[in-house]
């Protein structure tokens, strides 16, 4: 999983939205410790959270997969662009057997030891389009749907009905923009343990991301990593 930040809004738009409210523009800093001061005071100990829907981050998110998608669209107030299945499916076209024939006890006969498992050629290739959850038989099971999804592609089953054979486990990416209010609610969901795995290993590496002087609107947020 790889988390880039593309863009983020300058902390004095949101201190500017705020100061519009009582004309107290000749106070502001530009974004400094003032308007830092204003903006965490209004937008989260007086609970004006709207404020803080003037503050947008856009991040490209990759590795991650379909299912943690699910969980992302959860999220409302938030615009994500994902890559197309329709389009992209090509990319398994020309990709040798993901199984080679083998049944997954076949495989860990092959083998003195589960980590060796995942160190074997077949698996190793599976990874570059798979989530691995390190439950072998589950992840086994998402390595057999790819192969049946590479074989329907190689039988020139179109994309928009082959797709229906993808595992939740297949790999996507997307560009995501959402604004601080809704951030903080996604990472206060997210971040908890009782959160799915790989979303909250998510949140943490996007509060990870954001810029060190914005990080502390959404340290209360964040549960103790």
């Amino acid at each position: 999983m790889k988390v880039e930040l593309l863009q983020h809004s300058n902390l004095k738009i949101c201190a500017h939205a705020i100061r519009t409210c009582w004309q107290s523009f000749d106070k502001s800093d530009e974004g400094g410790e003032k308007d830092k001061e204003l903006i965490d005071r209004v937008g989260n100990k007086f609970k004006h959270a709207s404020t803080l829907e003037h503050l947008t981050y856009t991040f490209y998110i990759s590795g991650v997969s379909r299912a943690l998608l699910q969980e992302l669209a959860r999220h409302r107030m938030a615009s994500p662009s994902v890559k197309s299945t329709r389009y992209t499916l090509k990319e398994l076209k020309d990709e040798d057997t993901f199984t080679n024939g083998m049944s997954m006890i076949e495989l860990k006969e092959k083998y003195t030891d589960i980590s060796q498992v995942y160190s074997d050629i077949h698996m190793r290739r599976a990874s570059k389009y798979l989530v691995f959850t390190d439950v072998l038989g589950v992840d086994f099971a998402s390595v057999v749907a790819l192969e049946n999804l590479r074989l329907m592609l190689k039988d020139g089953v179109a994309n928009d009905k082959a797709k229906f054979c993808l595992p939740e486990s297949y790999k996507t990416e997307l560009t995501w923009t959402i604004n601080a209010r809704s951030l903080q609610n996604f990472l206060s969901l997210r971040s908890s343990k009782a959160a799915l795995w790989e979303i909250r290993d998510l949140a943490i590496m996007i509060f990870e991301t954001l810029p060190n002087e914005h990080q502390y609107l959404f340290n209360f947020c964040v549960e103790e990593r």
